[in-house]
Protein backbone atom coordinates (compact mmCIF):
# COMPACT_ATOMS: atom_id res chain seq x y z
CA UNK A 1 0.00 0.00 0.00
CA UNK A 2 1.32 3.48 -0.97
CA UNK A 3 1.80 5.89 1.90
CA UNK A 4 -0.82 8.24 2.18
CA UNK A 5 -0.59 11.91 2.49
CA UNK A 6 -1.58 14.04 5.71
CA UNK A 7 -4.13 16.35 6.68
CA UNK A 8 -3.40 18.15 10.09
CA UNK A 9 -6.46 19.69 12.01
CA UNK A 10 -6.56 22.92 14.06
CA UNK A 11 -6.31 22.30 17.90
CA UNK A 12 -9.11 20.85 19.61
CA UNK A 13 -10.73 20.15 16.17
CA UNK A 14 -10.43 16.73 17.05
CA UNK A 15 -12.92 16.46 19.78
CA UNK A 16 -15.98 16.14 17.99
CA UNK A 17 -14.14 13.05 16.05
CA UNK A 18 -13.14 11.72 19.41
CA UNK A 19 -16.11 11.81 20.36
CA UNK A 20 -18.11 9.56 17.39
CA UNK A 21 -18.49 11.38 14.34
CA UNK A 22 -17.21 10.83 11.37
CA UNK A 23 -16.63 14.62 9.34
CA UNK A 24 -14.56 16.95 9.15
CA UNK A 25 -14.83 20.35 8.10
CA UNK A 26 -12.98 22.18 5.82
CA UNK A 27 -12.57 25.26 8.83
CA UNK A 28 -11.44 22.17 11.15
CA UNK A 29 -7.81 22.22 8.66
CA UNK A 30 -4.43 23.41 9.16
CA UNK A 31 -4.31 24.49 5.59
CA UNK A 32 -1.17 26.08 6.34
CA UNK A 33 0.44 23.05 7.60
CA UNK A 34 -1.45 20.43 4.80
CA UNK A 35 -2.91 22.76 2.46
CA UNK A 36 -6.45 21.13 0.84
CA UNK A 37 -5.69 22.60 -2.50
CA UNK A 38 -2.91 19.77 -3.37
CA UNK A 39 -5.56 16.91 -2.96
CA UNK A 40 -8.03 15.55 -5.88
CA UNK A 41 -11.24 14.99 -4.99
CA UNK A 42 -11.33 11.29 -3.29
CA UNK A 43 -8.05 10.76 -2.29
CA UNK A 44 -7.80 8.90 1.28
CA UNK A 45 -5.34 10.82 3.91
CA UNK A 46 -4.17 9.79 7.21
CA UNK A 47 -6.24 12.45 9.67
CA UNK A 48 -3.67 14.15 12.45
CA UNK A 49 -4.46 16.04 15.03
CA UNK A 50 -2.56 19.32 15.80
CA UNK A 51 0.30 17.62 17.94
CA UNK A 52 0.32 14.98 15.06
CA UNK A 53 -1.41 12.13 16.33
CA UNK A 54 -2.84 9.75 13.67
CA UNK A 55 -6.68 9.74 14.50
CA UNK A 56 -7.22 7.94 10.95
CA UNK A 57 -7.79 7.65 7.76
CA UNK A 58 -10.50 9.41 5.70
CA UNK A 59 -11.78 10.23 2.27
CA UNK A 60 -11.10 13.99 0.94
CA UNK A 61 -12.93 16.90 -1.19
CA UNK A 62 -11.04 19.83 -0.87
CA UNK A 63 -13.87 21.79 -2.58
CA UNK A 64 -16.63 21.22 -0.20
CA UNK A 65 -17.75 22.23 3.53
CA UNK A 66 -17.24 18.81 4.83
CA UNK A 67 -14.32 18.15 3.15
CA UNK A 68 -13.34 14.65 5.18
CA UNK A 69 -15.05 11.66 5.81
CA UNK A 70 -14.06 9.35 8.62
CA UNK A 71 -13.31 6.04 7.31
CA UNK A 72 -11.38 4.26 10.05
CA UNK A 73 -9.51 5.07 13.04
CA UNK A 74 -6.89 2.72 12.67
CA UNK A 75 -4.15 4.21 9.87
CA UNK A 76 -3.89 0.51 8.45
CA UNK A 77 -7.48 0.25 7.45
CA UNK A 78 -7.72 2.05 3.29
CA UNK A 79 -11.82 1.97 1.74
CA UNK A 80 -10.88 -0.92 -0.82
CA UNK A 81 -12.94 -4.10 -1.70
CA UNK A 82 -11.56 -5.73 1.31
CA UNK A 83 -13.26 -3.04 3.98
CA UNK A 84 -16.33 -2.95 1.56
CA UNK A 85 -16.83 -6.66 1.83
CA UNK A 86 -16.51 -6.70 5.53
CA UNK A 87 -18.92 -3.61 6.42
CA UNK A 88 -21.17 -4.93 3.53
CA UNK A 89 -21.43 -8.45 5.30
CA UNK A 90 -22.23 -6.66 8.90
CA UNK A 91 -24.76 -4.15 7.51
CA UNK A 92 -26.46 -7.62 5.91
CA UNK A 93 -26.59 -9.24 8.85
CA UNK A 94 -28.61 -6.07 10.88
CA UNK A 95 -30.77 -6.42 8.09
CA UNK A 96 -31.49 -10.28 7.98
CA UNK A 97 -31.77 -9.85 11.92
CA UNK A 98 -34.66 -7.68 11.66
CA UNK A 99 -36.51 -8.17 8.35
CA UNK A 100 -37.66 -11.90 6.89
CA UNK A 101 -37.68 -10.90 3.27
CA UNK A 102 -35.47 -9.12 1.25
CA UNK A 103 -36.62 -5.96 0.79
CA UNK A 104 -34.92 -2.94 2.73
CA UNK A 105 -32.40 -0.41 2.77
CA UNK A 106 -28.77 -2.61 3.14
CA UNK A 107 -26.57 0.44 3.65
CA UNK A 108 -27.41 3.74 5.29
CA UNK A 109 -24.17 5.75 4.51
CA UNK A 110 -22.74 6.38 7.73
CA UNK A 111 -24.74 4.50 10.33
CA UNK A 112 -23.23 1.50 8.32
CA UNK A 113 -19.60 2.86 8.38
CA UNK A 114 -19.62 4.07 4.55
CA UNK A 115 -20.69 7.56 4.48
CA UNK A 116 -21.64 8.99 1.10
CA UNK A 117 -22.81 5.28 0.34
CA UNK A 118 -26.94 4.42 0.06
CA UNK A 119 -28.14 0.56 -1.59
CA UNK A 120 -31.53 -0.44 -1.70
CA UNK A 121 -32.49 -3.71 -2.07
CA UNK A 122 -35.36 -5.39 -3.70
CA UNK A 123 -35.18 -9.02 -3.62
CA UNK A 124 -32.39 -9.57 -6.50
CA UNK A 125 -31.96 -6.29 -7.26
CA UNK A 126 -29.89 -3.67 -6.24
CA UNK A 127 -30.24 -0.06 -6.42
CA UNK A 128 -27.10 2.17 -5.04
CA UNK A 129 -26.71 5.87 -4.70
CA UNK A 130 -22.99 7.39 -4.22
CA UNK A 131 -23.13 10.97 -3.32
CA UNK A 132 -19.36 11.16 -2.10
CA UNK A 133 -16.15 11.85 -4.30
CA UNK A 134 -14.60 9.08 -1.98
CA UNK A 135 -17.43 6.62 -2.66
CA UNK A 136 -17.24 7.57 -6.30
CA UNK A 137 -13.23 6.93 -6.51
CA UNK A 138 -14.41 2.87 -5.53
CA UNK A 139 -17.63 2.42 -7.46
CA UNK A 140 -16.27 -0.20 -9.46
CA UNK A 141 -14.90 -1.84 -5.78
CA UNK A 142 -18.37 -1.06 -4.70
CA UNK A 143 -20.21 -3.17 -7.56
CA UNK A 144 -17.28 -6.10 -7.00
CA UNK A 145 -18.23 -6.32 -3.06
CA UNK A 146 -22.10 -6.28 -3.41
CA UNK A 147 -22.09 -9.35 -6.17
CA UNK A 148 -19.84 -11.28 -3.57
CA UNK A 149 -21.90 -10.79 -0.76
CA UNK A 150 -25.18 -10.46 -2.39
CA UNK A 151 -25.12 -12.13 -5.55
CA UNK A 152 -27.85 -9.67 -7.04
CA UNK A 153 -28.79 -10.56 -10.68
CA UNK A 154 -29.04 -6.93 -11.32
CA UNK A 155 -27.24 -3.52 -9.97
CA UNK A 156 -28.82 0.11 -10.68
CA UNK A 157 -26.34 3.36 -9.88
CA UNK A 158 -29.02 5.81 -9.60
CA UNK A 159 -26.70 8.50 -8.96
CA UNK A 160 -28.20 11.70 -9.69
CA UNK A 161 -29.25 12.86 -6.13
CA UNK A 162 -28.60 17.00 -5.30
CA UNK A 163 -25.29 16.02 -3.02
CA UNK A 164 -23.54 14.84 -6.23
CA UNK A 165 -23.56 18.84 -7.20
CA UNK A 166 -22.10 19.83 -4.31
CA UNK A 167 -19.22 17.40 -4.52
CA UNK A 168 -18.47 17.77 -7.93
CA UNK A 169 -19.61 14.84 -9.32
CA UNK A 170 -21.74 14.10 -12.44
CA UNK A 171 -25.33 12.89 -12.49
CA UNK A 172 -26.58 9.90 -14.35
CA UNK A 173 -28.46 6.75 -14.22
CA UNK A 174 -27.42 3.42 -15.25
CA UNK A 175 -26.82 -0.27 -15.19
CA UNK A 176 -23.59 -1.56 -13.38
CA UNK A 177 -24.54 -5.15 -13.74
CA UNK A 178 -27.27 -7.65 -15.31
CA UNK A 179 -30.73 -5.88 -17.04
CA UNK A 180 -32.58 -3.81 -14.22
CA UNK A 181 -36.46 -3.55 -15.51
CA UNK A 182 -37.93 -0.26 -15.45
CA UNK A 183 -39.73 -1.43 -12.30
CA UNK A 184 -39.35 -3.34 -9.57
CA UNK A 185 -41.56 -5.68 -6.90
CA UNK A 186 -40.99 -5.69 -3.09
CA UNK A 187 -43.66 -6.14 -0.39
CA UNK A 188 -43.67 -4.04 2.90
CA UNK A 189 -45.94 -4.87 6.02
CA UNK A 190 -47.77 -8.01 3.98
CA UNK A 191 -48.65 -5.40 1.28
CA UNK A 192 -47.23 -5.83 -2.46
CA UNK A 193 -46.02 -2.70 -4.42
CA UNK A 194 -44.46 -1.99 -7.79
CA UNK A 195 -41.87 0.61 -7.65
CA UNK A 196 -40.32 3.29 -10.71
CA UNK A 197 -36.32 2.63 -9.85
CA UNK A 198 -35.14 4.53 -13.02
CA UNK A 199 -37.50 7.12 -12.97
CA UNK A 200 -38.60 7.36 -9.23
CA UNK A 201 -37.89 9.65 -5.99
CA UNK A 202 -34.35 8.97 -4.82
CA UNK A 203 -34.20 4.97 -5.01
CA UNK A 204 -37.99 4.44 -6.61
CA UNK A 205 -39.48 3.55 -3.08
CA UNK A 206 -39.26 4.85 0.91
CA UNK A 207 -38.25 2.49 3.55
CA UNK A 208 -38.30 4.00 6.23
CA UNK A 209 -41.67 5.01 6.80
CA UNK A 210 -42.22 0.97 7.18
CA UNK A 211 -42.95 0.75 10.75
CA UNK A 212 -44.86 3.98 10.92
CA UNK A 213 -46.85 2.53 8.33
CA UNK A 214 -47.43 -0.88 9.85
CA UNK A 215 -48.87 1.49 12.76
CA UNK A 216 -51.15 3.62 10.32
CA UNK A 217 -52.50 0.55 9.70
CA UNK A 218 -54.20 -0.64 12.71
CA UNK A 219 -56.62 2.61 12.92
CA UNK A 220 -57.74 2.12 9.01
CA UNK A 221 -60.08 -1.28 8.99
CA UNK A 222 -63.72 0.92 8.03
CA UNK A 223 -62.12 3.91 7.75
CA UNK A 224 -62.12 6.91 5.08
CA UNK A 225 -58.01 7.56 4.53
CA UNK A 226 -56.63 10.45 2.95
CA UNK A 227 -52.98 10.32 1.55
CA UNK A 228 -51.47 13.65 0.68
CA UNK A 229 -47.96 13.66 -1.31
CA UNK A 230 -48.61 10.15 -1.76
CA UNK A 231 -46.34 9.29 -4.43
CA UNK A 232 -47.10 5.71 -5.20
CA UNK A 233 -49.27 5.26 -2.27
CA UNK A 234 -47.04 3.34 -0.04
CA UNK A 235 -49.20 4.98 3.28
CA UNK A 236 -52.84 4.27 1.09
CA UNK A 237 -52.77 1.35 -0.47
CA UNK A 238 -51.22 0.09 3.08
CA UNK A 239 -53.79 1.39 4.21
CA UNK A 240 -56.86 -0.40 1.54
CA UNK A 241 -55.12 -3.54 2.49
CA UNK A 242 -55.56 -3.08 6.20
CA UNK A 243 -59.19 -2.56 5.35
CA UNK A 244 -60.17 0.82 4.82
CA UNK A 245 -62.90 1.72 2.62
CA UNK A 246 -62.45 4.16 0.87
CA UNK A 247 -58.46 5.79 0.15
CA UNK A 248 -58.18 8.96 -1.41
CA UNK A 249 -54.38 10.49 -3.08
CA UNK A 250 -53.36 13.59 -3.28
CA UNK A 251 -50.02 14.05 -5.33
CA UNK A 252 -48.50 16.04 -7.82
CA UNK A 253 -47.23 13.70 -10.17
CA UNK A 254 -49.68 11.86 -12.58
CA UNK A 255 -47.21 9.14 -13.14
CA UNK A 256 -46.73 8.58 -9.57
CA UNK A 257 -50.61 8.28 -9.52
CA UNK A 258 -50.43 5.74 -11.80
CA UNK A 259 -48.30 3.03 -9.92
CA UNK A 260 -51.14 3.96 -7.10
CA UNK A 261 -53.47 2.55 -9.19
CA UNK A 262 -51.04 -0.40 -10.56
CA UNK A 263 -50.01 -1.12 -6.78
CA UNK A 264 -54.19 -1.14 -5.63
CA UNK A 265 -54.81 -3.25 -8.24
CA UNK A 266 -51.95 -5.65 -6.98
CA UNK A 267 -53.00 -6.51 -3.78
CA UNK A 268 -56.97 -6.46 -5.18
CA UNK A 269 -58.45 -3.57 -3.59
CA UNK A 270 -62.33 -3.50 -4.32
CA UNK A 271 -62.85 -0.52 -1.76
CA UNK A 272 -63.05 2.93 -3.57
CA UNK A 273 -60.33 4.75 -4.76
CA UNK A 274 -59.99 8.46 -5.59
CA UNK A 275 -56.95 10.22 -7.33
CA UNK A 276 -56.27 13.88 -6.94
CA UNK A 277 -53.60 15.11 -9.64
CA UNK A 278 -52.70 18.55 -8.50
CA UNK A 279 -50.96 20.81 -6.06
CA UNK A 280 -51.00 19.34 -2.42
CA UNK A 281 -52.29 22.93 -0.43
CA UNK A 282 -54.75 23.75 -3.25
CA UNK A 283 -56.20 20.11 -3.81
CA UNK A 284 -56.64 19.96 0.50
CA UNK A 285 -58.18 23.29 0.17
CA UNK A 286 -60.67 22.02 -2.24
CA UNK A 287 -61.57 19.03 0.01
CA UNK A 288 -62.13 21.37 2.58
CA UNK A 289 -64.16 23.55 0.40
CA UNK A 290 -66.12 20.43 -0.86
CA UNK A 291 -66.86 19.74 3.27
CA UNK A 292 -65.16 16.26 2.60
CA UNK A 293 -63.59 14.86 6.09
CA UNK A 294 -60.98 11.68 6.45
CA UNK A 295 -61.01 9.28 9.15
CA UNK A 296 -57.43 8.88 8.87
CA UNK A 297 -55.42 11.55 7.34
CA UNK A 298 -51.55 10.97 6.43
CA UNK A 299 -49.53 14.34 5.77
CA UNK A 300 -45.67 13.05 4.43
CA UNK A 301 -44.53 15.70 2.91
CA UNK A 302 -41.29 15.61 0.82
CA UNK A 303 -38.83 17.94 2.93
CA UNK A 304 -39.08 21.60 3.64
CA UNK A 305 -36.41 22.33 5.06
CA UNK A 306 -33.56 20.84 2.57
CA UNK A 307 -30.48 23.44 4.91
CA UNK A 308 -30.63 25.54 7.58
CA UNK A 309 -31.47 28.75 6.31
CA UNK A 310 -34.69 27.42 5.10
CA UNK A 311 -35.71 26.59 8.45
CA UNK A 312 -38.32 29.70 8.40
CA UNK A 313 -39.82 29.07 5.70
CA UNK A 314 -39.59 25.48 5.72
CA UNK A 315 -41.40 25.65 9.21
CA UNK A 316 -44.30 27.96 7.64
CA UNK A 317 -45.07 25.21 4.77
CA UNK A 318 -45.13 22.99 7.50
CA UNK A 319 -47.79 24.61 9.68
CA UNK A 320 -49.56 25.47 6.51
CA UNK A 321 -49.76 21.83 5.41
CA UNK A 322 -50.58 20.42 9.10
CA UNK A 323 -53.59 22.48 9.04
CA UNK A 324 -55.05 22.08 6.08
CA UNK A 325 -54.69 18.42 6.94
CA UNK A 326 -56.16 18.81 10.58
CA UNK A 327 -59.13 20.43 8.78
CA UNK A 328 -60.02 17.57 6.46
CA UNK A 329 -59.73 15.06 9.70
CA UNK A 330 -63.58 13.65 10.94
CA UNK A 331 -64.40 14.25 14.64
CA UNK A 332 -62.83 11.91 16.62
CA UNK A 333 -59.98 10.69 13.08
CA UNK A 334 -56.06 10.42 13.26
CA UNK A 335 -54.08 12.90 11.94
CA UNK A 336 -49.76 11.42 10.97
CA UNK A 337 -47.99 14.62 11.10
CA UNK A 338 -44.48 13.47 9.08
CA UNK A 339 -41.43 14.67 8.21
CA UNK A 340 -38.30 13.53 6.74
CA UNK A 341 -36.40 17.12 6.87
CA UNK A 342 -33.31 16.45 9.46
CA UNK A 343 -33.56 20.34 10.64
CA UNK A 344 -37.06 20.19 11.80
CA UNK A 345 -36.91 18.26 15.17
CA UNK A 346 -39.71 15.67 16.70
CA UNK A 347 -40.68 19.31 19.25
CA UNK A 348 -41.08 21.62 17.01
CA UNK A 349 -42.91 19.49 14.39
CA UNK A 350 -45.23 18.65 17.56
CA UNK A 351 -45.53 22.64 18.34
CA UNK A 352 -46.70 23.28 14.73
CA UNK A 353 -49.04 20.48 15.24
CA UNK A 354 -50.31 22.40 18.69
CA UNK A 355 -50.27 26.07 17.52
CA UNK A 356 -52.96 24.84 15.14
CA UNK A 357 -54.88 22.63 17.80
CA UNK A 358 -55.39 25.77 19.31
CA UNK A 359 -56.19 28.39 15.86
CA UNK A 360 -58.85 25.74 15.15
CA UNK A 361 -59.98 24.68 18.18
CA UNK A 362 -59.53 21.31 18.02
CA UNK A 363 -58.18 19.13 21.21
CA UNK A 364 -55.31 17.02 19.72
CA UNK A 365 -53.57 13.92 21.80
CA UNK A 366 -50.21 12.58 20.50
CA UNK A 367 -51.14 9.04 20.36
CA UNK A 368 -47.87 7.46 18.59
CA UNK A 369 -44.24 8.64 18.00
CA UNK A 370 -43.05 6.78 15.29
CA UNK A 371 -38.69 7.42 13.86
CA UNK A 372 -37.19 5.86 11.09
CA UNK A 373 -37.29 1.77 10.69
CA UNK A 374 -34.27 -0.25 11.76
CA UNK A 375 -32.49 -0.58 8.31
CA UNK A 376 -32.00 2.94 8.74
CA UNK A 377 -29.72 3.26 12.26
CA UNK A 378 -28.92 5.78 13.81
CA UNK A 379 -25.36 6.67 14.11
CA UNK A 380 -25.00 7.81 18.28
CA UNK A 381 -22.37 10.00 17.26
CA UNK A 382 -24.07 11.72 14.21
CA UNK A 383 -27.48 13.52 14.77
CA UNK A 384 -28.20 13.97 11.05
CA UNK A 385 -28.94 10.35 10.53
CA UNK A 386 -31.54 10.15 13.34
CA UNK A 387 -34.28 12.65 10.62
CA UNK A 388 -37.34 11.16 10.05
CA UNK A 389 -40.35 11.60 12.43
CA UNK A 390 -44.06 10.86 12.57
CA UNK A 391 -46.47 11.73 15.59
CA UNK A 392 -50.12 10.52 15.33
CA UNK A 393 -52.92 12.19 16.74
CA UNK A 394 -55.88 11.86 17.43
CA UNK A 395 -58.54 15.39 16.88
CA UNK A 396 -61.27 16.28 18.17
CA UNK A 397 -63.52 19.12 18.50
CA UNK A 398 -62.35 21.49 21.10
CA UNK A 399 -64.48 19.88 23.57
CA UNK A 400 -64.50 22.91 25.82
CA UNK A 401 -60.60 22.58 26.75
Amino acid sequence: MKTLSVIRLKGQADRRLRAGHQWIYSNEVNTSETPLKQFTPGDQVVVETAQGKPLGIATINPNTLICGRLISRSTDTVLNKSTLVHRLKIALSLREMTYPAPYYRLVFGDSDGLSGLVVDRFADILVVQISTAGMERVKNEIIEALQDVIKPSAILMKNDGKMRQIEGLDSYVEEAFGTVPETVFLQENGVLFEAPVWDGQKTGWFYDHRENRKTMQGFCDGKRVLDVFSYVGGWGVQAASAGATDVTFIDASKSALDYVTGNLKLNQYEGVSSLIHGDAFDSMQSLIDDKQRFDVVVMDPPAFIARRKDIKAGEGAYHRANQLAMRLVAKGGILVSASCSMHLETARLHDLVRSNSRQLERFSQLVYRGTQAPDHPVHPAIEETEYLKALFYRIHNNMGL
